[in-house]
């Protein structure tokens, strides 16, 4: 009969598990479309940089408003880390990422995005000790196919792709992966929410002195309408809010190269948003980045999540 391991703050029960998938995925069809929707406004309205300050400032203030009904108070061994989870997963990865979007293709993101497991797995291993099984080898090794597949199609089709923001989407992969590795200890000692309030606070801190002239002198608010302002919400509110909160509480149950493995969701959502487009709304934009070599690279990593999340039986 098969086992589930079990702790008192965080039973690991199957239903806890198929919660912490949902999450991923949740949090990952989200990031798609925010590819999308924050390219719609930079850098014509709105600098990468400043949009990065108004993200971390107002999910920052969502969260803390949360955490004022967890009394719950940090030790002082793990502040150093919190503020290495602050300048990794609220700080660097979101001004590489935004700085990388504003000069390339949404999906082109996506693609990039795949290599996250890879990054993370690596990364697990090192830092984690993170037991290395023949599903995870298989899984990461047919994604890898799918996912070099998409990148170097991506490089050779016609699209609007960029070498510099294509390098900084990638930076952006490398610190978020370092985020997941260096928070996951955090998860077996203190709520979710303030783990990720002290992130967003730490974030804040390292952000201000690189956006606080855009935001109040090199910004041009006169450029701003209803759409301008939705994208923000939707950034704040979606991209940030319900993600972190969606990605740090499957952390919880699962492992972070498990988390990872999640990105290869993106690029076959991209996809799917480019067809809406192309189809019911005749905007042909992305058209040129959507082809049958890609669509069966993004089918390779579709398995290789499977075979990479699937856990192992155990009997007793």
């Amino acid at each position: 009969m098969a086992s589930i391991q079990t702790n008192s703050r965080h039973p690991l029960t199957k239903s806890n598990i198929i919660k912490a998938h949902l999450a991923l995925f949740g949090t990952n069809t989200i990031y798609a479309i925010n590819h999308f929707v924050a390219k719609g406004i930079m850098p014509d309205k709105l600098s990468p940089t400043p949009f990065v300050l108004f993200r971390v400032l107002g999910a920052g203030a969502l969260f803390w408003f949360i955490k004022t009904f967890i009394k719950e108070k940090i030790q002082k061994k793990d502040i150093f880390r919190l503020v290495l989870c602050g300048l990794f997963g609220a700080s660097c990865n979101q001004l590489f990422f935004f700085h990388g979007l504003s000069l390339t293709s949404p999906i082109d993101t996506a693609i990039i995005m795949t290599s996250a497991p890879a990054v993370v797995f690596i990364l697990s291993m090192i830092a984690l000790k993170e037991k290395i099984t023949k599903s995870k080898l298989i899984g990461l090794s047919i994604g890898a196919i799918g996912a070099l597949g998409l990148v170097w199609y991506g490089q050779v089709a016609e699209g609007s792709s960029s070498f510099s923001g294509n390098l900084f989407i990638f930076m952006n992969v490398l610190f978020y992966s370092l985020y997941q590795v260096i928070v996951k200890p955090l998860m077996k000692t203190y709520h979710f929410i303030t783990i990720i309030s002290w992130v967003f606070l730490f974030g804040l801190v390292f952000l201000i002195p690189f956006g606080i002239n855009d935001v109040l002198y090199h910004t041009n608010y006169a450029l701003f309408d209803f759409n301008t302002y939705m994208v923000i919400v939707y950034v704040i509110v979606f991209t940030t809010f319900l993600t972190f909160l969606f990605n740090i509480y499957a952390l919880r149950y699962v492992s972070p190269s498990i988390a990872g493995s999640y990105t290869y969701v993106q690029p076959a959502v991209s996809f799917i948003i480019v067809l809406f487009l192309s189809l019911a709304l005749g905007n042909d934009t992305y058209n040129d980045d959507i082809n049958m070599v890609k669509l069966i690279s993004c089918f390779l990593v579709i398995i290789g999540v499977y075979l990479i999340s699937k856990n192992p039986k155990t009997t007793t």
